[in-house]
């Protein structure tokens, strides 16, 4: 990979032309996104308060030398910080000046249903030249972001970030802060992209298994066996089918910033820095670290755990992860953000001056899929998976697949509608919470994993489920159909109902090769990790292809919520479904 930190004087006259300096570059930039911020100090302009304005409207974007047309807020991408505090109640005005209906969700946050901003669930939208006002109270810290629920405009820019903080003492202490965003950005108009994915679910992947590899020359990660090559294609699957949209159209963004415009955070040696690391991006799953710097964990999805120490995490869309660097020496670090399947990275630098860069690291080999992927780790040890002889990521799957039917509806749980939005149904998937992302099983350093994130204070509700559900996670990938119990939204779906308070173990099972971010409104829940009373508590969870995550649920916000796929065209394709919370008699909200 090109080092970003060496670009000839060609590349920056160009890119110097193209956005005008950086007086053009940095007004569409809020002050905490702008390259050399000190972070997040006492004097930082953000918007806070009791009353804060918001207007949606178009803007022009540049990045590498390009120029686009942006949905921004306050005409910035990504959108302003929204900072307030635990206790107060929070009024903001949402005007909308585009020629099409928007909204503003508040990802993560409990409130009241009617503020949580999804368009025919929660509100009607808001429509061309009106202003809806928002109002709740913040009843929870935590770092936090707000996004659009309508149409495809998430992907052209409209997100930021949101941060509350706490009533009381902060329990993470630390010298400094920085936010930063993560998103991806393509100057493709998203309604192409759907167009392009449903004509062709491949249509992005520029990393597909090639001749050379077909005859085990080129690259070592392409060598697969002939009979191998076969399975895959007579189950119309593509081991290197990772990410549906890729760098071959994206660039991978941190706060707003390509690659090439490097944007820089500012430390002295010796301090402790907190990163509230947000996955904003539309369909990007991210693997995140800094060679270098060790990284604890102190909060996920806005939740405080026991600190962990890790070298690298992978943060999936929507996720949030908020971690403690305390770099000693007078030198840079790099930011790294590389896709899941290493198409491309975001990149920026922590540094004590501006002006500073650290080595870029080439990006790693892409990975594969395998045994687990399918749905069938389980079965390594039986006489069938015996059989299959199947080895997991490695690049070469050793696979004799003829007993194996995937697509055997026998296989199909009660209930399930199997049709040709069903192209796979996973065999023995298994609890996922303990593994690493996927690619990163022999990462040769110390990558998060669920299982490490223990909540920092008791779970609020110790009581046992109830009962117990699964959800399925469906699709067709070859026809990019997506759903839930293999029902997209768009037919007539019947609503996943909770009486209120009740207590519900939840399991979600993976029936397709693709990972799914998992979100479910106005909740957090507790994913069940092997630490009982102190599960981690969360609003989005990575359900890895082939496998299984459980949690258990407090239904305890009366109300209508979206619950959904976070890759932003798995949810309109039909991954979405809505939670009905309603009284114990069946009452009204």
């Amino acid at each position: 990979m090109r080092n970003y930190s060496m670009l000839n004087r060609r590349t920056f006259l160009a890119r110097s032309a193209a956005i005008g300096g950086a007086a053009v570059f940095a007004p569409l930039l809020p002050a905490w996104a702008r390259s050399g911020t000190q972070g997040l100090m006492a004097d930082m302009p953000v918007l806070s308060g009791g009353d804060v304005a918001l207007t949606i409207g178009h803007t022009p974007f540049t990045v590498g030398g390009r120029t686009g047309q942006a949905i921004t807020i306050n005409g910035t991408l990504p959108a302003p910080l929204i900072r307030l505090k635990e206790g107060q109640n929070a009024r903001i005005s949402v005007t909308n000046t585009l020629e099409e209906d928007s909204s503003i969700h508040w990802h993560g946050i409990l409130l009241p249903f009617q503020m949580d901003g999804v368009p025919g669930v929660s509100f009607p939208g808001i429509r061309p030249g009106e202003t809806f006002v928002y109002e709740f109270p913040v009843r929870h810290a935590g770092t936090f972001w707000y996004h659009s629920h309508s149409g495809l405009q998430e992907q052209l820019g409209h997100y930021g970030p949101l941060i509350f903080d706490p009533a009381d003492a902060d329990p993470v202490a630390y010298d400094r802060e920085h936010v930063l965003v993560l998103s991806d950005w393509s100057f493709m108009q998203p309604h192409m992209m759907m167009q392009k994915l449903k004509h062709g679910s491949g249509y992005f992947n520029r990393q597909k298994l090639t001749l050379s590899g077909l005859l085990q020359e080129g690259n070592p990660e392409e060598k697969m066996p002939l009979k191998d090559r076969l399975m895959w294609n007579g189950m119309r699957m593509d081991p290197t089918d990772i990410a549906d949209i890729t760098g071959s159209t994206y660039t991978y963004l941190v706060n707003g910033h390509g690659p090439q415009e490097n944007w820089t955070g500012l430390f002295r040696p010796g301090e402790r820095v907190r990163l509230r690391v947000i996955n904003a991006s539309a369909m990007t799953i991210f693997n995140f670290r800094i060679p270098g710097l060790r990284m604890t964990v102190v909060q996920a999805d806005g939740n405080d755990v026991r600190p962990v120490s890790v070298d690298e995490f992978q943060i999936s869309v929507a996720e949030t992860y908020d971690v403690i660097v305390e770099p000693q020496d007078d030198r840079a670090f790099t930011i790294v953000a590389e896709s899941v399947d290493r198409s491309g990275m975001g990149r920026a630098t922590l540094a004590p001056r501006m002006g500073m860069a650290a080595e870029v690291p080439p990006l790693r080999p892409r990975p594969m899929l395998g045994m687990d992927d399918m749905g069938m780790a389980g079965m390594q040890n039986s006489p069938m998976g015996a059989m299959a002889g199947m080895a997991h990521g490695g690049g070469t799957a050793g696979m004799e697949m003829e007993n194996m039917n995937m697509r055997d509806t026998s296989l199909a749980p009660p209930g399930m509608k199997v049709g040709v939005g069903v192209d796979m149904i996973a065999m023995d998937p298994q609890d996922a919470a303990g593994k690493p992302g996927l690619g990163l099983e022999n990462a040769g350093h110390k990558v998060l994993v669920y299982t490490d994130l223990v909540a920092l204070q008791p779970n609020p509700d110790q009581r046992l489920p109830s009962r117990s559900m699964q959800i399925h996670l469906t699709g067709n990938m070859e026809r990019f159909m997506w759903s839930f119990d293999g029902r997209k939204f768009s037919e007539i779906v019947e609503p996943i109902r909770f009486a209120r308070d009740e207590r519900v173990r939840v399991t979600l099972v993976n029936d397709t090769m693709m990972q799914h971010p998992i979100h479910l409104h106005g909740h957090f829940f507790e994913v069940v990790n092997g630490h009982p009373g102190n599960h981690p508590r969360k609003h989005t969870v990575n359900v890895m292809p082939g496998s299984k995550i459980t949690f258990d649920l407090t239904a305890d916000n009366p109300g209508d919520w979206a619950f959904h796929c976070h890759l932003l065209f798995h949810m309109h394709a039909g991954m979405f479904n809505v939670v009905t919370v309603r009284p114990l008699e069946g009452g009204a909200v």
